[in-house]
């Protein structure tokens, strides 16, 4: 009877759990994972994928422009950075490692970045303002990090500036382009593999910080898969294994103190989860290809909420609109009522 009554949500597209959570499907895409999203002020959505795929939405999801870059139907763009409905910059992953840009929605993209490196693996882009960065696996023992300080048009490599140094194994994961994230000029680095930690990297104050996190990890496919901070203090983490993505026994920390101490949940979220996100202080999404999660408490406590899974989570400036994205094509809104 459950399976009957879920596969019938699915079918309608839009499925209703517990305290009126509403999942409504947007876009179907067949063939396509949807990995990087972003969103500019309330309506604007830009999101891309496997096979080349770049679209934007100026109203909320409703309709979408497809705006793949000609010429690389075989990069899977993994992350995505809106600055307007005409604005975008988007990053791959695998070689060659580009970085691509537009400024009018698509119409021509200017290749702003290029390195054909097999070596050479890019996980997650962030930006604040003009700022930004794109973490990069370790070469030589060090993580690597580009910084563009004008919203994306060209790009430095800084990694041999600040060194995030890499115990060995250690990797980012670019499930969601959330392994990093940058706040009031620090960056948050979220790393796994054989080990796990949370780098704060403060250029301003030439600073960086390692420290240790108790997330599941010691294999090659665990760890930290999304850092989220909600301000420079209070911050979440959430991974696992994504190959055992049931599993829940630590996938799932909360730091107060940026990431020195960590606490976990008295609850914690339902498998592996690929992305987090502050709705609000107290309302948190969680989210991984075996379900979604709801905390209605800074995170101590979750609630299982939907079996739908997604690897990216964003939220329009308000907070109003939450998106999902996921590796059959799709893209859904959610509605927290």
């Amino acid at each position: 009877m459950i399976r009957n009554i879920l596969l019938g949500c699915i079918l309608l597209s839009v499925c209703t759990f517990s305290n009126a959570q509403t999942f409504t499907l947007q876009v179907q895409k067949d063939s396509v994972s949807f990995r990087g999203l972003d969103t500019f002020g309330e309506d604007v959505i830009w999101v891309s994928g496997s096979k080349g795929t770049v679209g934007y939405s100026k109203d909320t999801g409703r309709t979408w422009n497809w705006v793949n870059p000609q010429g690389y139907g075989e990069v899977d763009f993994r992350d995505i950075k809106a600055f307007s409905a005409k604005e975008a910059v988007t990053v791959s992953a695998g070689t060659p490692a580009v970085i691509l840009r537009t400024t009018n929605g698509g119409k021509s993209w200017e290749k702003v970045f290029y390195d054909n490196r097999p070596e050479v693996f890019f996980d997650a882009m962030d930006f604040e303002g003009k700022i930004g960065y794109v973490l990069g696996d370790p070469l030589d023992g060090s993580f690597q990090l580009l910084k563009s300080t004008n919203k994306g048009k060209s790009w430095k490599d800084i990694s041999n500036q600040m060194y995030l140094i890499a115990d060995k194994g250690e990797v980012a994961f670019a499930a969601s382009g959330s392994s990093i994230q940058l706040l009031n000029g620090v960056l948050y680095v979220g790393t796994g593999g054989t080990y796990s930690s949370l780098f704060n990297y403060d250029p301003k104050n030439l600073r960086v910080d390692k420290f240790d996190c108790p997330i599941w990890s010691g294999i090659s496919s665990a760890g930290i898969f999304a850092v989220d901070f909600y301000d420079q203090l209070n911050g979440i983490v959430v991974g696992g294994d994504y190959l055992q993505d049931s599993d829940n026994r630590n996938n799932v920390l909360i730091t107060q103190d940026a990431g020195k101490n960590w606490i976990k949940p008295q609850i914690p979220v339902y498998g592996y989860r690929s992305d987090v996100l502050f709705v609000t202080k107290m309302t948190l999404i969680a989210t991984g290809t075996s379900g979604t999660d709801l905390s209605t408490d800074g995170g101590m406590n979750w609630k299982n909420i939907s079996t739908l899974g997604f690897n990216t989570i964003a939220k329009s400036k308000s907070g109003k609109h939450v998106y999902l994205t996921n590796s059959k094509g799709q893209i859904y809104t959610l509605q927290l009522n």
